[in-house]
């Protein structure tokens, strides 16, 4: 456990260095994973192991690191993370360490800041009105000017995330007199980006959204053992999250909106005039899980249904479908039933090897997917496949894929990507290459078909995509197809990653935005 008085003090990095872990990971050719946030105000109830469930069921977004913090009526916080999996970092004691009437988690993929312990969430920081402690998933366009106020202001910053520039501007505004709600709205109006937020005090647990909603936050309530007992509230990501401790799907936090949750119940407000709903389109095509609810549906069924409009827009004639596994199935099946070409299983996925820290040999590296994905010979054998997928980032993944396939016995492969092409990166929250990385960025279609050595490619439409929603499109962030950034971003840092030759940032320039 960390102790409390690094976060009181402001410890140095040298402070650190005994607790820094890096980790190194064998990057998959997808978009990664935001991160997982989740919080549960129930006194009386076991929060930690709430917690824990809750981070258990949203490990898919983020598996670098995880953390708890706690709040015990009357005394400082509890907090533990480290690097790793949900179920390495936790065990059955030091979760009943973890003791208190809330407690927020997290699980987290670094989008900003470097794989370190240090970095791991939630974040702790003392306030005139006791320790608040975040947890984030987003990610802010606006961090090197948000960190110079800061660090002007003589805050004590340990970390390299955005996610504690957040944690110190409530702070600064709770040290100037403000309660926690005006501080929170106080704070985020000095961020710029994305940023779905819980936060638990002392007083009461606060759920938030940027006014764009870009990165999702559902509200649930946990089940009562009497009829007149109190409401007790959770929030999760996702409501996979809430399903795993038996909570009922309330709603989303809105975009712009503020959830303050104490032993009153809950009370909300917009801390914004005008919200204008962007929710990242990628949540609904592969980030989330597909038991996940989104536009009151299971995204299992939108996926379906995107992969049947792919099979109209780009048939093929083919004796098999297959899906890249996991997330290419339920569009797989969709083609399946669209084109009435039988699906089948041809690649069989280790679901159980998660992210390793241990790098495997160089004659392993050089079999290429086999650790993860192994193809099924006597499915495949002299059969034309169709391959679903949902996505294309780099084409390095899908080449071995493609390889794999053929070496199985597969005479013809012809792919189709239930999804865009991937011309632009992300800005909030999602790690995607800069887009010199971005194969679709820098050729057409028929040369990456080439590249990746399939008989055929097809991409779903920019159109067929936002209108399987069956909502309004323009309710959707679709930037890394589109390059239409709805949060305004710096000439500076978009040519940080938007530019084939890349230019420094420097803080003025982005200050001018």
């Amino acid at each position: 456990m960390l102790p409390n008085s690094l976060f009181q003090t402001g410890a140095s990095a040298a402070e650190f260095d005994d607790l820094e872990q890096t980790a190194s990971f064998d990057h998959p050719d997808k978009p990664e994973e935001a991160c997982g946030v989740f919080g549960v105000y129930a006194p009386d109830e076991d929060v930690a192991k709430l917690t824990y469930f809750g981070l258990y069921a949203l490990q898919h977004r983020g598996q670098e690191s995880a953390g708890i913090a706690s709040f015990p009526q009357d005394h400082p916080p509890c907090l533990h993370k480290a690097m790793g999996l949900v179920s390495q970092v936790f065990n059955e004691t030091m979760l009943n360490t973890l003791v208190g009437e809330l407690a927020v988690g997290h699980t987290r993929y670094s989008t900003t800041g470097t794989s370190r312990v240090v970095n791991a969430q939630p974040v702790l920081v003392p306030t005139r009105l006791g320790h608040l402690a975040l947890a984030h998933n987003g990610n802010l366009v606006n961090t090197p000017i948000l960190r110079e106020e800061l660090l002007r202001n003589h805050h004590n910053l340990v970390t390299s995330t955005d996610s504690e520039l957040i944690a110190f501007a409530i702070a600064e505004a709770v040290d100037s007199g403000k309660t926690w709600l005006e501080a929170a709205v106080t704070a985020f109006k000095r961020c710029q980006g994305a940023f779905s937020l819980v936060i638990g005090t002392p007083n009461g647990m606060i759920g938030a959204r940027d006014p764009n909603g870009i990165r999702p936050l559902v509200i649930g309530a946990l089940p009562k053992a009497s009829p007149s007992d109190p409401t007790r509230y959770a929030l999760a990501s996702e409501t996979c999250g809430l399903d795993i401790i038996g909570a009922e799907y309330l709603r989303d936090v809105e975009p712009g909106e503020v959830v303050w949750i104490t032993d009153e119940g809950m009370a909300s407000f917009h801390w914004v005039s005008q919200p204008q709903p962007k929710l990242c389109i990628f949540e609904m095509i592969y980030f989330a899980r597909p038991d996940s609810v989104m536009q009151n549906e299971s995204l299992y069924t939108y996926r379906m249904r995107i992969g049947r409009r792919l099979a109209l827009e780009s048939p093929a004639e083919a004796d098999l479908v297959i899906a890249v596994p996991d997330s290419g199935i339920p569009a797989a099946i969709g083609f399946s039933q669209a084109s009435g070409i039988p699906y089948a299983e041809g690649l069989i996925k280790n679901r159980y090897v998660g992210r390793t820290f241990i790098q495997p040999t160089q004659s392993m590296r050089e079999a290429g997917i086999r650790m993860k994905l192994n193809p099924l010979r006597d499915v495949l054998q002299g059969k034309r496949i169709v391959l679903v997928d949902d996505s294309i980032v780099r084409g390095t993944t899908s080449r071995k894929i493609v390889k794999a396939l053929r070496d199985a016995g597969a005479t013809e492969v012809h792919m189709r990507i239930s999804s865009p092409p991937v011309t632009h990166p992300c800005f909030y929250g999602i790690d995607t290459d800069s887009q010199d990385h971005l194969i679709a960025a820098t050729k057409s279609v028929e040369e990456i078909a080439a590249q990746i050595e399939v008989d055929s490619l097809s991409y779903l439409s920019w159109a067929g995509m936002l209108e399987e929603t069956r909502d309004d499109s323009s309710n959707f962030c679709s930037a890394c197809f589109t390059g239409e950034y709805p949060v305004p971003i710096s000439e500076p840092l978009k040519s940080a990653k938007l530019l084939l030759e890349k230019k420094p940032i420097s803080l003025e320039a982005i200050a001018a935005v």
